[in-house]
């Protein structure tokens, strides 16, 4: 442990114990629908649930088939929990006879030509957004597209930047202003929690097996689980694998984003959607009639770059994120290395929840250096062996060139976090944190109790395949949110939110006043 780190913990706790308290958390979860064999959806998203395009909560990620619920951000995590339990409460009864996916990997896959992209309306923000998840078919490919996961997005309370500020000031012994300070330590926490990724894949992993499906008919060098299954025997996610979905940009397109800072955060993006590729000027943008993408440069826009945790502002109309950024700084991070949790009807429990919050803080308080070529390798390469080998016995990760065990590693990063637990505890003996802690310490110790390890017992034990597992567990969901009866009052406002979303829509449509190529220049001048 950093001497820095001590100091501002300790300060923390002798100036303001409750500093840490109020921090702001909402979720993103993603879910396929299915049909009732488990293949991914071909009807269009459900009128019901609204405008895709404009409805706050209830929306779709890559494909029409794949929903995306949203919460606000709230001060605790059950609030956050319970706004998305009735979330997924509204939704199933009008998704007629079919199911929510259970997992982060898809089955069935029946081809690229049988996953629907979004489809957002006739306006050209709408189609803009589809246009978009069109260029990522072509540069990508569909499959990898529909994997799903689930998304956490933090902010420290408002009243811990000008204690901090305090803090750094008699450490650092400078006097920025208080955005500077508070957008360094969101960079901090990003660096911190690049190096520490792995950890989040091994303690909540729970994507060790794929259906053959997912590739399309060609081989894998995976083991065999049986007729219908591939899997790692110590795997943990392979969703964060190198065959999910992930940037490959590095080495085939020459994008190096920094995270040295909001600025030069800003100008690696923006470097990288103004430079032609190539590769991708091969596809075309217009050929004839048909859009393909939005333009041939490296990344279409900004998001399309991936990365497990990004720095985020609210956005506003028509607003790029790197300009939301560096016009008002970091509002929150987002933490996307989260698979869908299985084993829980809602994909996420508060356990998790309490721990990513006291490991994000964790990260932000911990000193935190810029992060070198080397040391970039070392942390794909650590998340990669995570992934594909977590639980593996003796199973070693790299760090500052030298190899360490993932356990050990684990339970030092472990026993570092008891300090913050007990400040978001507030010094109550077992508190929710620390006993979220000691879960994970567990986990360290046994990988047994990973979610990954009882996901693989679990098929062995009643002889299913990744296909009959996902099933089960997305059929077992099901009933567990049917049996939910949503207050009458809630009921409604989900109905009218639903109604009036569609005619927001209807609105963007009809205020159009200039054609798509006009909207596209306009938005990318």
């Amino acid at each position: 442990m950093t001497d820095n780190f001590e100091r501002r913990l300790k300060a923390l706790a002798q100036a303001a114990p409750e500093a840490l308290r109020g921090g702001r958390m909402g979720l993103e979860k993603e879910t396929l629908r299915v049909g009732t064999c488990g293949a991914i959806a071909q009807t269009p998203h459900p009128p019901a649930l609204g405008s895709a395009l404009t409805h706050p909560w209830i929306t779709t990620d890559y494909s029409e088939a794949l929903l995306e619920l949203i919460t606000p951000p709230f001060g605790e995590p059950d609030d956050a929990l319970h706004f998305l339990r009735e979330l997924q409460a509204f939704v199933y009864p009008r998704l007629g006879d079919e199911l929510m996916w259970a997992t982060s990997m898809p089955c069935v896959v029946a081809g690229e030509e049988k996953i629907p992209v979004a489809r957002y309306g006739d306006s050209n923000a709408g189609r803009m957004k589809t246009l978009y998840r069109i260029g990522l078919g072509h540069r990508y490919g569909r499959v990898m597209q529909v994997i799903a996961g689930v998304h956490f997005n933090y902010s420290l309370p408002e009243a811990f930047w000008p204690l901090f500020a305090e803090i750094e000031g008699r450490i650092e012994g400078d006097g920025r202003p208080l955005r500077a300070v508070s957008d360094d330590a969101y960079f901090g926490m990003i660096r911190n929690l690049q190096r520490l990724g792995w950890l989040v894949p091994y303690l909540f992993g729970a994507s060790p097996a794929v259906c053959k499906s997912f590739f399309g008919g060609h081989p894998s060098a995976m083991p065999e689980f049986n007729e219908n299954t591939y899997y790692e025997p110590y795997g943990t996610s392979l969703r964060m694998s190198d065959i999910g979905y992930q940037n490959r940009k590095e080495a085939e397109t020459g994008v190096h984003v920094c995270y040295d800072g909001l600025d030069s955060y800003v100008a690696s993006l923006r470097e990288a959607i103004r430079t032609p590729s190539p590769i991708y000027q091969a596809i075309g943008v217009k050929v004839g009639d048909e859009w393909r993408q939005l333009n041939a440069n490296i990344l279409q826009i900004e998001n399309e770059y991936y990365s497990t945790i990004r720095p985020k502002q609210v956005l506003d109309l028509m607003e790029k994120p790197s300009e939301a950024l560096q016009g008002r700084g970091v509002r929150y991070v987002e933490l996307r290395s989260l698979d869908v949790n299985a084993f829980d009807p809602l994909g996420v429990n508060e356990e998790q929840l309490r721990f990513l919050e006291a490991f994000l803080v964790y990260c932000l308080l911990t000193d935190s250096p810029s992060v070198s070529s080397g040391e970039r390798e070392e942390i794909d390469a650590n998340q990669l062996t995570a992934a594909r080998r977590g639980r593996a016995p003796g199973v070693a990760l790299r760090r500052d060139a030298v190899a360490v065990g993932l356990k050990e590693w684990a339970c030092e990063v472990l026993d570092r976090m008891q300090g913050v637990c007990e400040l978001l505890d507030r010094d109550v003996r077992n508190g929710p944190y620390a006993a979220a802690l000691a879960a994970q310490r567990a986990k360290a110790e046994d990988p047994e109790l990973t979610p990954s390890a009882r996901m693989l017992r679990e098929m062995s034990e009643t002889e299913e395949g990744f296909h009959e597992f996902a099933w089960r567990m997305s059929q077992k969901h099901q009933r567990y949110f049917e049996k939910i009866r949503l207050d009458p009052a809630r009921e409604r406002e989900l109905e009218i939110e639903a109604a009036e979303s569609l005619e927001r829509q209807r609105e963007m449509e009809a205020a159009d006043d200039v054609s798509f190529d006009d909207y596209l220049a306009r938005y990318f001048g």
